[in-house]
């Protein structure tokens, strides 16, 4: 079956890795001898409730979390935390700085601005968010009540390469789509969220981890599924979580440690990465969007500078079973998203493909 898969350098819901896929075929109609499926399954059964808790538990371990911080598999996607960080957390002083460095911490900033005072720490709209800014770039308010930024830009292909200081004043992160891609050190962060879709799982599940503390200021109308601390108290179950979104992080997980942990991803990130950027600097055809030192290890945006081109590239680039490339809709030209579970190989044969294709063209 292996040898019908194209590779998929979709920007998310994106390529997952082959052995969590085949684990939960081998498993879908009769999970270990259940009789029924995961999907079937009731989120307060014990076969569940196990996969629940061994899946927090290899996300605490594989992520190095400390003790003194939640793990929430909530849902309503990446997005839906625009809303509930705000809501949870800018009532401490009213007030929170964010950087927006690209399309969705745009959104987020917009969003927050319903709820409080916002303060832009940065802005790098200006420059068509090319770059990241540096640290002392950044206009940091000291009564914020936290400091927001988007690890990684998937439209721009843009990626902080390192963790910003704000002083005592927490940091909230948008790991999306670099997550699980690195180590990080939790303990620098009052909050960390992730919509599974590019690194962990099916579409359907985001993943919070908060410092304990940080939740119980909730605005008064903070809708209940919004609720930080309704979910702990709850741990994640108020109602049906994404039962089998869960399950297949549980498997993705078990793919990333048996592949070095979250360092053993990094190697393989930046081996992707650099090898692609190379072939694309050492073409004649092709531009880079991002600046060199805030270049993204998870999506490598580049374009021709004629739309037609573009579009024969991406085109011939899908005939050749290399799928999903196109830029997006804000930025046109390619986008190559290179995920945890893109393989090494799909990397090398796309890089293969630029060289003929710049050759010809």
């Amino acid at each position: 079956m292996n040898h019908q898969r194209i590779y998929n350098f979709a920007a998310g819901p994106s390529v997952l890795p082959l052995s969590a896929l085949e684990r939960a075929g081998s498993e879908i109609t009769n999970y270990r001898g259940s009789g029924m499926s995961v999907m079937e399954m009731s989120h307060r059964s014990k076969a569940f409730l196990e996969i629940f808790q061994q899946t927090q538990n290899k996300l605490r371990r594989l992520m190095d979390i400390p003790e003194d911080y939640h793990i929430l598999f909530l849902q309503t996607g990446a997005s839906g935390q625009f809303s509930a960080i705000p809501l949870n957390l800018i009532g401490r002083t009213g007030r929170a700085d964010y950087a927006v460095t690209g399309n969705f911490s745009s959104l987020a900033c917009k969003e927050a601005a319903k709820y409080g005072q916002i303060s832009l720490a940065a802005d790098m709209g200006g420059n068509n968010y090319t770059r990241i800014p540096r640290q002392e770039e950044l206009k940091l308010d000291p009564q914020a009540s936290y400091f927001y930024y988007c690890a990684n830009n998937t439209i721009y292909g843009t990626e902080w390469n390192y963790v910003p200081e704000a002083g005592s004043v927490p940091l909230v992160c948008d790991m999306s789509s670099d997550i699980l891609s690195m180590p990080v050190d939790v303990s620098k962060f009052g909050l960390i969220y992730a919509g599974a879709q590019k690194n962990m799982a099916p579409a359907g599940l985001t993943v919070v981890i908060i410092k304990d503390g940080l939740a119980g200021h909730e605005l008064p109308y903070t809708p209940l599924m919004m609720n930080y601390q309704t979910m702990i108290d709850k741990d994640s179950m108020y109602n049906t979580p994404p039962c089998w979104c869960i399950y297949m992080l549980g498997l993705t997980l078990d793919w990333v440690e048996e592949n070095g942990g979250t360092a053993g991803m990094e190697k393989l990130k930046w081996q992707r990465a650099n090898m692609l950027y190379q072939t694309l600097e050492g073409s004649r055809l092709f531009q880079l969007h991002a600046d060199r030192d805030s270049r993204s290890g998870m999506n490598v945006t580049f374009r021709t500078g004629d739309e037609g081109l573009d579009a024969k590239f991406v085109q011939e680039a899908t005939a050749a079973g290399f799928v999903n490339l196109k830029g997006h809709r804000k930025t046109g030209g390619m986008r190559a998203s290179i995920y945890n579970a893109m393989p090494v190989e799909g990397v090398e044969k796309l890089c293969d493909f630029i060289r003929a294709f710049d050759k010809n063209n």
